[in-house]
């Protein structure tokens, strides 16, 4: 089933971008057919997949023994080595945008939360994967506490790390964000979440590509539309290189 879904959706995109050629690539309508082919995807996956359905969830010996780290493997930003030295006790997150009610966290208030364990399998963009353990808050917790807006579409990660002058971010939407195992995970393996796999907090969000994850969390904002947002594409990879919005696997 998940073959023939592939396939489908592989084919139907294939079949419109063969329509192209380079020149139009080069040109400002590009971007907007890239944008359309990364929608269309995004929809045929969903019109062949329920919505709800999980991603699926390993056994406890079935983790890998060495779980690399994708992106960032630290801040060097005084305000972080500050945090880490000491144990992120007067860390906080910031939930905000198009909400009634706007929150600051601590990682203890994040932990006396309801909390989700889940072993699943981190898909790399570069063809590498592994299997770990995490635990956190759902994010779908979060965002009834702060009582979302109704026109509200796309949930934004504002981290602390950054490559060059350029903070990382990243976007997924509503129904990404809703889902049980899109989390907000502050530990690993059993462990506090260590700080080359995004300390204190990193998101989760197990039907997406490992640059979907976005580590080093520090603030999550409720928006409309991201195009007025740096680059205008809904993440640090897909405005620096391309890469799709939508990386659902």
């Amino acid at each position: 089933m998940i073959i023939g879904r592939r396939k489908l959706i592989a084919g139907l995109g294939a079949g419109i971008a063969l329509g192209g050629c380079q020149k139009i690539l080069e040109t400002e309508p590009a971007d907007r057919l890239a944008s359309s082919l990364d929608l269309f995807t995004r929809d045929a996956q969903r019109l062949v997949t329920d919505r709800n359905a999980l991603a699926r969830e390993y056994a406890p010996e079935e983790r890998s023994p060495e779980f690399r780290a994708n992106g960032s493997r630290t801040v060097d930003t005084p305000e972080y080595r500050r945090h880490l030295a000491n144990g992120f006790a007067d860390w906080r997150l910031s939930v905000g945008g198009m909400v009634a009610r706007p929150l600051s966290l601590s990682i203890a208030d994040l932990q006396q939360m309801p909390a989700r364990t889940q072993i699943t399998r981190h898909d790399c963009v570069e063809g590498w994967s592994a299997i770990g353990q995490w635990t956190g808050t759902p994010l779908s917790h979060l965002l009834q506490l702060a009582r979302i807006n109704g026109r509200a579409r796309y949930v934004l990660f504002r981290c602390a790390d950054s490559f060059g002058d350029t903070p990382y971010y990243e976007s997924i939407d509503m129904i990404e964000a809703m889902h049980p195992q899109t989390i907000m995970a502050w530990r690993m393996n059993g462990q506090p979440l260590p700080e080359r796999h995004g300390a204190p907090l990193r998101l989760r969000v197990e039907r997406q590509l490992g640059y979907k994850h976005a580590k080093y969390v520090t603030g999550i904002e409720v928006i409309e539309d991201f195009r007025s947002i740096a680059g205008g594409k809904g993440g640090f990879w897909e405005d620096r290189a391309g890469y799709q919005w939508w990386a659902g696997i």
